[in-house]
């Protein structure tokens, strides 16, 4: 069995629970990078034989507008999906199941979900280090019951939890900003997945195009990207009881 690992990972979480699973159900394994915005995501064809794990954050309870754009392009042709929503132990809202539609018109079969958590990429302290140990044993069941619904042949459908329609999506409410110590070494606009950062001054941001990932703070060799300390204060305080309580990774078959 092929297997093709379809993530859209910013801050890297989501790629590590796709991993967890992925490497349990097969050895030959094909990576999609959805966080890249130059790939021709038109140029990937699967087959019917195919498998594919497809991992992508929640948002505000959404999947992210770009990871449905991409994942839209590419051309399933029945291929089985199994499919990953990522949080930061908050709350997974209808993640799931707008990711089930937009795999089912791309063209997949979806025959099983996961919700996993990892670390908030922005309020890093809640969920800190997961995907931990446990969390990394528990997906490894996951992925040997999902192996054995596929070596049986049942491609039935899971019942994915979630709302038709979706909840509102949000805006960009955490836009980053370089601090002093930024030398504009243009990393962060070269690995933006929307290309929101000015690639000759990175002191130049597209608001309305950035969706508040949180890749150019993850990924600046100077941590010299940053959000504003009172905004997120503020995300903080509305977190903390939210995410209080350690919530356990989620399978649908």
């Amino acid at each position: 069995m092929k297997l093709y690992e379809i993530s859209f990972s910013p801050t890297g979480g989501t790629k590590k629970v796709a991993d967890s699973l992925a490497e349990v159900l097969s050895q030959d394994i094909q990576p999609i990078d959805l966080t890249e915005s130059k790939t021709d995501f038109c140029s990937f064809s699967l087959e019917e034989a195919d498998t594919a794990v497809i991992a992508v954050p929640s948002y505000g309870g959404r999947v992210p507008s770009p990871a449905v754009e991409r994942l839209s392009q590419i051309q399933a042709h029945g291929a089985k999906a199994i499919l990953v929503c990522v949080y930061g132990n908050r709350a997974y809202e209808d993640t799931l199941v707008e990711l089930e539609d937009t795999a089912k018109q791309a063209g997949f079969r979806v025959i099983a979900g996961v919700a996993a958590v990892a670390e908030h990429s922005i309020a890093r302290q809640f969920a800190a280090g997961r995907p931990d140990e446990k969390d990394k044993a528990q997906l490894r069941q996951f992925a040997q019951e999902i192996r054995r619904k596929l070596e049986q042949g049942d491609c039935s459908e899971p019942q994915i939890p979630g709302n038709r329609p979706y909840k509102k999506s949000g805006g960009a409410g955490m836009v980053p900003k370089p601090t002093g110590d930024c030398v504009k070494c243009g990393l962060c606009s070269e690995k933006c997945p929307v290309q929101a950062i000015d690639r000759t001054d990175p002191c130049k941001e597209n608001k309305a195009a950035c969706i508040s990932c949180m890749r150019c703070v993850s990924i600046c060799p100077h941590s010299a990207r940053k959000v504003n300390s009172v905004m997120l204060a503020a995300v903080n305080a509305m977190l903390k009881k939210v995410c209080a309580q350690r919530k356990d990774c989620e399978l649908y078959l």
